[in-house]
């Protein structure tokens, strides 16, 4: 009998021993992947800073599998399947290819995009207020954006007559932003003449187009890998055919490019932060809103006014954020 009673005691110490190590298990550190061009830049660093100030620190309570396309898009498919495969609890995009072939990718993990103009055109959520599926994020107003900066060229260049916008007929955002400047060319009495680019190779041919059709300014609306690619290549031709163009980010301006109006994308990136935070928490993607920004800016470069013989008036330098001289 003693036996008995010292069996039974000691399995019951052997099962209330095991429920502390249970409990001591380490949590599951949260997985998140990052689908865009590249894994080191000021947009992957203001993402990192968002994180840090909500207490997440890379390597430590999140890790994040960054799989960057680089400029070839093509790769997106199977950049993406690799994500789905890894079974991450969260895949962030940055931009329209990236955030499409994601949608593609998979139907239940939550997506979180960046740096998409018109995220209910491009058919990627239902509405900004209750998205619906397994995505939201951010948008950046591209389309809205537009006119305001058709205004900006007619006020440097007050008698303006002919613009060129250059832009790309396949991506999404294209048709709505060329709504957006002829609307705003209506209003200011200028007429357009718009210039496809399909292909960073296309550039040249479309400035040689606009100087041949007596344009004085230049509209920027391609984007995405196709402008990264041609960036230094569109300043140089800027600067060869003596045209002011603008731009929608800042990246072309710091190339030496004459001046961008558009949204301050580092901070639409820390602030995707904010959406993986309520997501791992257990929020819905479908009942998070798609945001809009909140930080615009606008840089003028003098040094490429210069090269073209351009002089900015002083009340548009006034109001620009940043200035290179």
């Amino acid at each position: 009998m003693n036996t008995r009673i010292h069996l039974v005691a000691l399995g019951a110490m052997l099962v209330a021993l095991s429920f502390p190590a249970d409990a001591q298990q380490p949590a599951k550190i949260p997985r998140i992947g990052y689908l865009g061009s590249t894994s080191v830049s000021a947009r992957t660093e203001a993402f990192r800073q968002g994180l840090r100030e909500l207490g997440y620190v890379e390597g430590k309570n999140i890790v994040i599998e960054w799989r960057p396309h680089e400029g070839k898009v093509d790769r997106l498919p199977a950049l993406a399947a690799e994500l789905v495969r890894l079974k991450v609890d969260i895949i962030i995009t940055a931009g329209a290819p990236a955030a499409r072939t994601a949608k593609e990718a998979t139907l239940t993990i939550p997506i979180v995009m960046t740096q998409i103009g018109d995220p209910v055109g491009s058919g990627f959520v239902a509405s900004l207020a209750r998205p619906g599926g397994n995505i939201t994020g951010l948008s950046t107003l591209a389309p809205e954006l537009s006119g305001k900066r058709l205004e900006l060229l007619k006020e440097i260049v007050p008698k303006l007559s002919r613009v060129a916008v250059f832009g790309t007929s396949t991506t999404p955002d294209n048709a709505p932003s060329l709504k957006e400047v002829e609307l705003a060319a209506k209003a200011l009495g200028v007429k357009l003449q718009y210039l496809n680019v399909l292909d960073r190779k296309d550039f040249e041919t479309a400035f040689q187009a606009a100087v041949k059709g007596r344009a004085e300014v230049v509209l920027m609306l391609v984007a995405g890998s196709i402008a990264s690619a041609g960036r230094t290549q569109v300043v140089d031709l800027a600067v060869k055919s003596r045209l002011p163009v603008i731009y929608s980010g800042r990246t072309y301006v710091e190339a030496g490019g004459l001046m961008s109006y558009g949204v301050n994308n580092a901070d639409l990136d820390r602030r995707a932060a904010t959406y993986v935070d309520k997501i791992l928490k257990g929020a819905k993607p479908a009942d998070l809103p798609v945001e809009q920004p909140k930080k615009f800016e606008f840089i003028i470069n003098l040094k490429a006014a210069k090269q073209i013989g351009l002089t900015i008036p002083p009340n548009v330098l006034a109001r620009a954020d940043r200035v290179i001289r």
